[in-house]
């Protein structure tokens, strides 16, 4: 390695170990956090017939948008998701050097990376949103682009079991309290602490739940071969409506994804990384 390639890895690991990078981690938090309330908040609308918004992560920011100040508070939180893409990413290249196990090591480091694309994604559609440069294009027109692609109706199956595959990840960290490892101990003490833990114990398996069923609507797609079959979260919420008892089901989900935005926000305040 050059001097230079010695010089610039020394900086990124001071700006991994870095107290700004607390700070930013933090904001960051807080933005994801206020985007699940407001997912919770439309899925709730949705679930008593109130409200026609999405209720998904774009919905959630159209939603902020339209709202007083809603303009400057959209591009604070594009900030606040590419600065937990700055972290992810500084993860990817230099994170978990206390693990021992090289293969344990490189999937942490790629979760991160998986994990920076998701905020990426969420971030580059508030910018979109806070310039009004949003496509029309929707889910089904991306699953129809895939389905042209040689063995198209393969990669949306993958992408289906994927999806699945990653909801059920939630809801395994939700139900074994995994996700306490994000907490400082103070933030796990005491009735603060409890209340935290619950929150993100109901948060991470209403999410989990929520995201699997994205992935069943693309797998369901991809089997059919039928890409307006597929869809994001708001599709995939008002399925919900469909099944009995839907409307309790939904407003569960909604209250579940509200627990998840609370977690964040305690996460922010009690933070071990």
């Amino acid at each position: 390695m050059t001097d230079a390639g010695r010089t610039a890895e020394k900086k990124a690991e001071q700006a991994h170990d870095s107290d700004w990078l607390d700070h930013a981690i933090r904001a960051g938090l807080v933005a994801y956090g206020v985007v699940h309330l407001l997912v919770a908040w439309l899925a709730i609308q949705l679930a008593l017939g109130e409200k026609q918004d999405q209720a998904s992560n774009a919905g959630a920011l159209h939603y902020l948008a339209e709202q007083p100040m809603g303009g400057v508070l959209v591009w604070l939180i594009a900030v606040g998701m590419f600065l937990l893409v700055l972290w992810r990413l500084l993860e990817a290249a230099l994170g978990y050097p206390e693990e021992s196990d090289d293969k344990k090591r490189w999937l942490k480091r790629g979760s991160s990376l998986a994990k920076a694309v998701i905020y990426g994604a969420l971030g580059w559609s508030a910018v979109q949103t806070a310039t009004g440069s949003g496509s029309g294009g929707g889910t089904d027109s991306t699953t129809a682009k895939l389905m042209d692609l040689p063995g198209g109706q393969v990669i949306v199956v993958l992408v289906g079991l994927g999806t699945i595959g990653y909801g059920g990840s939630l809801v395994y960290r939700g139900w074994t309290e995994k996700f306490r490892e994000h907490l400082d101990a103070q933030g796990q003490a005491g009735k603060d602490g409890s209340a935290y833990v619950l929150a993100g114990k109901v948060g991470y398996i209403a999410k989990g739940v929520a995201i699997a069923l994205v992935g069943g609507l693309f797998l369901y797609a991809g089997i059919t071969h039928e890409a307006k079959k597929s869809g994001g979260l708001d599709q995939a919420l008002q399925r919900v409506l469909d099944v009995p008892f839907g409307q309790v089901l939904l407003i569960a989900i909604g209250i579940g994804i509200a627990g998840y935005g609370v977690f964040c926000f305690a996460r922010a305040k009690h933070l071990s990384r």
